[in-house]
Formats: C-alpha cells, structure tokens, sequence
C-alpha cells in the first residue's frame, strides 16, 4: 500500500465511522490493517485490530446485541489499552476512553479523528 493509498484508505475509514456506517468502516480499517500484517509489525496491527473491533461493538450495539457489544468490547478496550502509537494516525487514548463509555452506556460514540504530529485529535477541514 502506498502512502497516498493508505491516507486514501484512511480517511475514507474514517468519514464512514464518523457517519456511523461501521461496517464499511471495519472493511476500511482492515485493509490497513492487512498491509500492517503483511510488513510484520505485530504491535501496531494489534492496535489496528481494536480499531476494527470498536467499529463492529459499535454495530452490535446499534443492533441491541449486548453479548457482541461485551465481548467484542472488551477486545477492543484490550487493543487499545496503552499511549498513543506514534505510527498509528487516528488519536487513540481519547478514543478509547469514549469507546468504554459508549458501549456501557448510551452515550454518543467517539469520533475517529487524525492526530497531529504531537499526538492530539485533528480534522483534515
């Protein structure tokens, strides 16, 4: 995957999980996700893995399936557990931190976002 084609991809991702299309989102997320496997970088794929396993919670919860929302949950939180990956261009620690309280709640899903180079949320507008 080229670089334009994984910010193609990218952003692609997330403007379908922002819009709540998750499923697409988890297609999107897993291509990267793919190409990160295939380079060897077992750390960061385990992290591109969480953000694929938070977009399908999110269906489960959408579709009232609280035994997917916990397991596939918790696997998410798992991955995403730890500092921001520098090699990772969504922002992760807040994200997981609304992720938790979304899927035990009903509060709003969070946002994919980009980070900036110093590891804080930013928009491409």
């Amino acid at each position: 995957m080229t670089p334009d084609e994984r910010q193609a991809t990218l952003t692609r991702a997330r403007d379908l999980f922002n819009a709540g299309d998750y499923w697409a989102a988890h297609e999107a997320l897993e291509t990267v996700w793919r190409s990160i496997i295939k380079a060897g970088d077992e750390d960061a794929a385990g992290v591109w893995q969480g953000l694929i396993q938070a977009a399908a919670a999110l269906l489960h919860r959408r579709r009232g399936n609280r035994h997917g929302v916990a397991v596939v949950g918790r696997a998410a939180l798992e991955k995403l557990a730890g500092p921001q990956r520098a090699d990772v261009e969504f922002e992760t620690v807040a994200f997981r931190e609304r992720l938790a309280r979304a899927l035990v709640s009903t509060a709003d899903p969070p946002s994919l976002e980009f980070r900036s180079r110093d590891g804080e949320r930013t928009t491409d507008d």
